[in-house]
């Protein structure tokens, strides 16, 4: 047989052989460092026997389907690991991932302390430097294996596999688990590791189901880059929205108000109102009209949209439905609100399209485990939208809307931090939508006509449109690597017939729109999380709540920096004072760990001169300025929402 090797060079063989054994033919060295194998473009196990000609590719740690199966192994490393110090836990998932694995237990949770001494175990498992191997069992005969072991999840997992299903197990020493690999060839070749840390999840992520403690790790190939990978990881923490909106003073939550339910603290609630009258103004110039609707409905209501057949378990629901006369639910959408401000008048073809605009606050019940900071909570704020168009004009609106998206993303520094998904129905589950698989295809196609000429790339992904139609989600990942959606672009063809809505025709004719269900920015909670992230902290000056701080060298210049402070707010700029009784340097350090983008030093030289001393987190000191200059500058800066770069090091400044 002929084996076809990455670089172009073949190797031939009489015989079957290993992917193991042909990395040792080509270099030891190679065969020492070898993870897995890609045969013919899917990656297989070192121990996989070849016997046709194909194209071969030895996987190394540098490769990341290589790294992958490496991080694979450190999980199972784990597992044994936790067998060991917790007989009684019970095995669910280990898999990797792309910032390296994690593996489910039911037991009680752990502490840093538990994962300090589990990394210990798991030291001694890798120098006893075991050999895994791969062996298989028939369909009864692995169950009873796993039974035999109180393995209940394995037996799970077994059972859900296919008839037809080869169930392979891996064994290193006296630790076997149900797994199809691939995996390294012994435990020794694992080189540098680090439990991170431990949560709860829901076994198959589903919240009827029972909690489990799950333990995130990671796992390199060089000390160095397991080091690399920790500093990072420490910056990552020092920009987590969590714990630097907090510090920032921007937002807190308190237990007895309730999970996902954040206050937003003075500062927060500007950044949030800057970015609201933004919004709705500039929605206004592009001939949106704005609405104003309830916050909550009748169940009569949902289920005429569907939501109440689709979405009730997502949804706050007051009133019982077999002992009120009346039910109502908070919203989680505003669109079947807006449908009745269309449907209060008759409509003609020269009315259409229509914008609607609305700063909608919405409710959702989302799970208790999901919450998180301002990116998933049960009450949020949107730049919601509904277009009512003709058929004709749905492809033009549509453009609009992704034009109006990416001007947010542009504007707020963050448009080349996304993604673009067409989020499609999923046929084999056609049951949790409405409409026919023709009316699903033809305005799949059209999204996609539209996204090519627009040339914006984009992936697909089933299962993941609403139950009324398929959308654009655009998507970014947080500091931790988790992907959101930001913003939502809905091609709607279908709720018009449940809504009887119509506008007439130039034949008079009664004829059904069709409906854009948009954001233009998404959720405010979110993207103010995402930008905390994303600059930690240290927003663009149009975005901060505080854009300047006089800062006085002594009382005694205390009135000209007053006369300062009030000169800047009347030009619309953001000032306080810092009028303390403290040295400068402390007043300096205070505003710069306060993320704040101007500070101007007045003494007696600046008020004789009528100028400030200017220092900025941009340029550091920039030296004297007459105040009409500073406040020219800053309001274009303001105006024209221009994102400065910091082309100094906070720590140089003196």
């Amino acid at each position: 047989m002929k084996v076809t090797l990455k670089d172009g060079s073949i190797k031939e063989y009489s015989s079957s052989m290993s992917v193991i054994d042909i990395a040792k033919d080509i270099s030891e060295g190679l065969a020492r460092m070898a993870c897995a194998g890609e045969v013919n473009g899917e990656v297989v196990d070192l121990r996989t026997e070849i016997d046709n000609d194909c194209e071969l590719n030895i996987l190394t740690a540098n490769d990341e389907k290589g790294l992958a199966a490496l991080r694979h192994t450190t999980s199972h490393v784990l597992a044994e690991a936790v067998k060991r110090l917790y007989p009684n836990a019970k095995l669910a998932i280990g898999p990797s991932i792309d910032t390296g694995f994690y593996y489910d237990f039911e037991c009680e949770p752990f502490s840093r302390e538990d994962l300090d001494a589990l990394e210990k175990e798991m030291k001694k498992v890798i120098k006893e430097g075991k050999e895994l191997t791969r062996y298989t069992l028939p369909r009864q005969e692995a169950i009873e294996f796993m039974k035999g072991k109180g393995e209940d999840y394995k037996v799970e997992l077994i059972e859900d596999l296919p008839e037809d299903a080869e169930i392979s197990f891996y064994s290193q020493g006296e630790f076997t688990d149900l797994c199809a690999g691939p995996h390294l060839m012994s435990t020794k070749n694992i080189k540098a590791f680090k439990l991170i840390s431990s949560s709860g999840a829901y076994w198959r992520g589903n919240e009827k189901n029972k909690m489990l403690t799950r333990v995130y790790g990671t796992a390199f190939n060089k000390k160095e880059e397991l080091a690399a990978y920790l500093e990072h990881l420490e910056e990552i923490k020092k920009r987590d929205h969590n714990k630097l909106g907090r510090e920032m003073e921007l937002f807190t939550t308190v237990d007895v108000i309730g999970q996902g339910l954040p206050l937003l603290m003075p500062k927060g609630a500007k950044i949030i109102q800057t970015m609201q009258r933004w919004i709705e103004d500039e929605e206004e110039k592009r001939g949106y009209v704005r609405t104003k609707t309830p916050l909550m409905a009748k169940s009569d209501l949902y289920k005429i949209s569907g939501h109440w057949d689709h979405y009730k378990d997502g949804m706050f629901v007051m009133g019982d439905e077999e002992t009120d006369k009346e039910v109502f639910a908070l919203r989680p959408m505003t669109c079947p609100f807006q449908y009745y401000v269309y449907k209060a008048s008759q409509k003609s073809y020269r009315d259409l399209p229509l914008r609607y605009g609305e700063t909608s606050t919405l409710f959702r019940c989302e799970d208790s485990g999901e919450m998180h900071g301002l990116t998933r909570v049960r009450q949020f704020t949107i730049s919601e939208g509904h277009l009512i168009v003709r058929p004709d004009q749905m492809d033009e609106e549509f453009k609009g809307c992704l034009d109006l998206a990416r001007y947010c993303l542009r504007t707020l520094g963050v448009e080349e931090d996304v993604t673009y998904r067409l989020s499609k129905w999923d046929p084999n589950n056609a049951e949790k939508y409405i409409g026919s698989a023709e009316v699903w295809e033809e305005t799949q196609q059209r999204i996609r006509n539209v996204l090519n000429e627009l040339e914006i790339p984009f992936f697909e992904e089933e299962g993941e449109a609403a139950f009324y139609g398929p959308k654009v989600d655009i998507q970014a990942k947080n500091v931790y690597g988790k992907e959101d959606t930001m913003i939502t672009i809905q091609w709607d063809a279908l709720l018009a017939e449940q809504f009887d809505m119509y506008y007439v025709d130039q034949n008079g004719e009664k004829v059904r729109p069709y409906i854009i269900h948009r954001t233009s920015m998404g959720c405010y909670e979110r993207t103010l999380a995402w930008l905390i992230e994303k600059y930690a902290g240290m927003f663009p000056t149009w975005l901060c709540p505080e854009q300047v701080r006089v800062l006085p060298i002594s009382e005694k210049y205390s009135e000209y920096a007053a006369k300062v402070e009030a000169e800047l707010k009347a030009n619309g700029v953001l000032a306080t004072t810092d009028n303390r009784a403290e040295k400068i340097g402390y007043k300096i350090r205070e505003a710069r760990l306060a993320k704040i983008p101007y500070m101007l030093v007045v003494g007696q030289q600046e008020e004789e001169q009528g100028v400030v001393s200017v220092r900025s987190r941009f340029l550091g000191d920039e030296g004297q300025k007459p105040l009409a200059n500073f406040i020219d500058a800053i309001c274009k800066e303001i105006r024209t929402k221009e994102i400065r770069k910091i082309e100094v090091q906070e720590n140089k400044e003196a």
